[in-house]
């Protein structure tokens, strides 16, 4: 596996560290540094806790590039006995209802996306605080969110063991309130000496300003799991999903709502994108197609929201909010646009439009831009996206009648 420069950088400053945080923006390649860190470390075992909905990718990583490890995907089953050079993957929500993993020792822990334990009180907290790691790595782009008083549970494991109530009182300005009669946090102070601490502690902080050996263009593949309801319409061509009928009678209809059952029928690309949304603070943009798309991405997202459609243009929150999620219907937002503030894209789903694909990557790829642009592209397992997405790379439209034609050859195929 080769390493870029600056990952290569991160880990020769934490080279003597069995303690760390790689607290690396969004795109910088996290999990390289933290598996390449693990795999020097050569603990016998090994625990990655992530989001539900980067188990897979975690999976497949080390898979690919670590085949000397026994890649275990902690779920539901009971583990006799866990073999050594293995890595145990396990979600958030379940790793405090796995009270065997309070009896392993001597093994690293990863926290992908650390800032999930931001509440020391919390479950999963009071659990992983717990553990008896011999060595741990923390990775998240957003620590803290900006809120200094969330990284107490992190400094607990990086090794400082000040106590709460000290870390407040040197670090976070609190004022009282009569109304609610308790203390609010209204500033910071000694910021400076807090992150002095934190590298001396292991924390490496880096933005993607500072990275320049990076190419200006990263496209991220990102593979969602599939859904049984995608595979039975492909299959039977009808089916019955949230009270609704889809019946594809002709390639028309057959494509869309294949597009759909891979995009907003698909609960787990929703995850993901929640997910990924909590891995950063920046700008993002999100390209989308249909109605529904809006409607439940505008439900999931609690942060400002800018708008591109055919009903509302407003791009207030992007302009005022660092923060901000700019959702765009592909025919209202796709060409014109200057949103180079941000140097992020999702594609939940993608158009079969040649030309407002191509544009789509224009609007932050553009004079004024200073930072690598990364487009991250959701494309649900074994389904239309992928044949999508080689065809629109070609520069040309995915029209219902090459739709057709490959329908038509996939079903002969299958007969033969």
């Amino acid at each position: 596996m080769k390493l870029f420069e600056h990952q290569e950088k991160v880990l020769n400053a934490t080279y003597s560290y069995d303690r760390v945080a790689y607290y690396l923006d969004m795109g910088l390649g996290k999990t390289y540094v933290g598996s390449e860190k693990m795999w020097e470390l050569n603990t016998p075992y090994n625990l990655v806790i992530c989001q539900k909905s980067k188990i897979a990718d975690w999976k497949e990583h080390f898979e690919e590039h670590y085949p000397d490890y026994q890649v275990i995907v902690f779920d539901k089953q009971i583990i006799e006995r866990i073999p050594e050079e293995s890595v145990l993957i396990v979600n958030y929500d379940k790793v405090w209802r796995r009270p065997e993993l309070e009896k392993l020792k001597h093994f690293t822990l990863m926290l992908d996306e650390s800032s999930m334990i931001k509440n020391e009180k919390s479950n999963r907290s009071k659990f992983i605080l717990s553990l008896a790691a011999e060595n741990v790595i923390l990775l998240s782009g957003t620590p803290t969110g900006g809120k200094y008083e969330e990284l107490w549970s992190q400094l607990h494991l990086l090794g400082w063991k000040i106590s709460k109530k000290l870390f407040l009182k040197q670090f976070v300005v609190q004022e009282w309130d009569d109304l609610n009669q308790q203390y609010k946090i209204t500033g910071y102070k000694n910021v400076d000496r807090l992150k002095s601490k934190l590298r001396k502690y292991g924390a490496v902080f880096m933005k993607t300003e500072e990275v320049f050996d990076l190419p200006p263009m990263n496209d991220q593949i990102v593979k969602i799991k599939s859904t049984k309801e995608y595979r039975d319409f492909a299959k039977d061509h009808i089916i019955e999903i949230n009270g609704e009928e889809l019946i594809g009678d002709t390639a028309t209809t057959k494509k869309l709502y294949l597009r759909q059952l891979a995009g907003v029928y698909n609960q787990n690309k929703l995850q993901y994108v929640r997910d990924l949304l909590d891995s950063t603070n920046d700008r993002i943009i999100i390209f989308y197609n249909f109605k529904k798309e809006y409607a439940d991405l505008v439900e999931m997202i609690a942060r400002p929201i800018a708008t591109i459609n055919g009903d509302l243009k407003d791009l207030t929150p992007y302009e005022e909010h660092e923060n901000s999620v700019t959702l765009i219907q592909y025919q209202a937002g796709a060409m014109g646009l200057n949103l180079q503030k941000a140097n992020k894209i999702i594609y939940f789903t993608l158009t079969d439009s040649s030309e407002l694909f191509e544009q789509s990557k224009k609007r932050i790829n553009r004079i004024g831009q200073e930072r690598p642009c990364f487009y991250y592209f959701l494309l649900t397992q074994g389904s239309i996206e992928w044949r999508m997405k080689e065809v629109l790379e070609k520069r040309k439209d995915y029209t219902d009648e090459l739709f057709e034609e490959e329908e038509y050859e996939r079903t002969t195929s299958q007969n033969d």
